[in-house]
């Protein structure tokens, strides 16, 4: 299925309790206590949902920084597993880069666990450089690999 198969809009403040219903099954973890209410209260504007028949397929999570007005991050990212591997999550990553870019903003960053194989995978893939794991970069015990994608 092409990305142009979808619907993808601003997301909105309600599309919080979708997301979380979804995330865990999708990620086959739980991963849902690192998206907080707020990122959907405060940066909806700056984040991306994606809809396949009125069904939640996908979406990005993301803010311009307000301390870094070069930068800007994307939190969360995910996709249905009947959806991946067609290149909704690549498009969605694009109409981010746009939002971010139109926002005068020139690096795009993103952090993951170490043991995520397919982000670090898929981030390369788009151009970010990603670094070594980062130990306790989220606090003792929460190493990240940190990514970053020149605009």
């Amino acid at each position: 299925m092409t990305p142009d198969a979808f619907a993808v809009r601003s997301a909105r403040p309600h599309d919080y309790d979708a997301i979380v219903a979804v995330a865990d099954d999708w990620w086959g973890r739980p991963v849902s206590e690192v998206l907080g209410r707020l990122f959907l209260d405060h940066f909806h504007e700056t984040s991306l949902i994606a809809e396949r028949d009125g069904e939640l397929a996908g979406f990005v999570i993301g803010f311009l920084s307000p301390s870094a007005p070069d930068e800007a991050y994307i939190h969360f990212t995910g996709v249905a597993p009947e959806h991946r591997r067609g290149g909704l999550a690549r498009d969605l990553y694009r109409r981010f880069f746009a939002l971010a870019g139109a926002g005068g903003r020139t690096t795009v960053r993103a952090v993951t666990s170490p043991v995520n194989e397919r982000s670090i995978a898929f981030h390369r893939a788009l151009g970010f450089e990603v670094s070594a794991p980062r130990p306790g970069y989220d606090g003792p015990g929460r190493d990240r690999v940190v990514f970053s994608r020149a605009l």
